[in-house]
């Protein structure tokens, strides 16, 4: 079955609201006559998430996807916590108005910073890039090593989840700053994006790792230049291809798999729409329709004392 990444013409304005998480409170998932017909929800901050969006045309081509890219917010991985978590509040509110059926949080900053507290908020299943890579990692070796933002390796949600499911596993992990916005500006063959991969990697190699996870959607983009670096006994773990799988199970435990022919798909962005259609040419293979959303206003609400602490 051909996905088409276009989405249709017709498109909503979202209206701004006081609050999100009470969107999903009253009880019903998707307001929808037919709710396994709905959309699944995708975001990122940029085209890192376009990684994960592929992996669902590929294994799961019958669902219907909303993709949204906080553009004008990006890089993710040098914010704050508490700006992490006010962003995928303001996110989820609006994939909930839009009333899709599940959400995939396609940035793993997101997942390791803000996933506990926005499934505590919001009744919609959430489903995270973290532990599903990290499975496929423990599987595949020992010594494991892990590229990521700064803020995602600051948190050390890849080595716990790993050593959740390999104890005796053995975990690196390097924040790599420099690498998402090189990709946002369509860098990847530029020789300094090399120069800075190798100065990245280099701790991970004195290690001797046997595993690298890509603990950014954004990183895949970047496998050819990995590639020059690595050593070919290096096992290459991508993440978006496990929770895609993982999305698979949920949508069957919930009895939501589409069984009509999907949507186009939809895209929206915080920034430049335009730009956004451009640099994904080359992932999609045509230029998909963008639209500029204005996200919903939300009320920020203070982290409780235990999420303070695990900043």
């Amino acid at each position: 079955m051909t996905h088409s990444p276009l989405r249709s013409s017709a498109s909503t304005s979202p209206k701004s609201i006081s609050s999100g998480p009470e969107l999903f409170r009253s009880g019903s998932l998707v307001s929808a006559r037919e709710p396994h017909q709905a959309r699944i929800g995708v975001f990122d901050s940029g085209v890192g998430g376009l990684t994960v969006l592929r992996e669902l045309y590929r294994q799961l081509p019958q669902e219907s996807i909303l993709y949204f890219a906080d553009t004008a917010r990006l890089p993710y991985g040098t914010r704050s916590r508490a700006e992490i978590v006010q962003f995928v509040r303001e996110i989820l509110t609006w994939m909930a108005q839009q009333q899709v059926k599940m959400v995939i949080m396609a940035c793993n900053t997101s997942a390791a910073l803000a996933l506990d507290v926005v499934r505590a908020e919001f009744d919609l299943p959430v489903i995270d890039l973290i532990l599903p890579g990290a499975k496929a990692a423990a599987q595949e070796g020992d010594r494991v090593g892990v590229i990521a933002t700064p803020a995602t390796a600051a948190s050390n949600a890849y080595r716990q989840a790993v050593q959740e499911v390999k104890p005796t596993a053995e975990v690196w992990q390097v924040g790599c700053p420099e690498f998402v916005p090189l990709i946002e500006h369509n860098r990847i063959h530029d020789p300094y994006t090399l120069e800075i991969a190798k100065e990245y990697l280099q701790p991970l190699l004195e290690q001797e790792i046997d595993t690298l996870i890509y603990g950014c959607t954004h990183y895949p983009h970047l496998a050819p230049v990995l590639r020059k670096i690595l050593p070919r006994s290096v096992k290459l773990v991508d993440p978006a291809k496990h929770v895609v799988a993982a999305a698979a199970q949920e949508l069957d435990l919930m009895g939501l798999r589409n069984l009509h022919a999907p949507l186009p798909t939809r895209f929206g962005v915080s920034g430049n729409s335009e730009q956004f259609a451009q640099l994904s040419i080359q992932w999609l293979g045509c230029t998909p329709l963008v639209e500029t959303v204005q996200l919903p206003t939300v009320s920020p609400q203070p982290l409780s004392v235990e999420d303070s602490a695990a900043c």
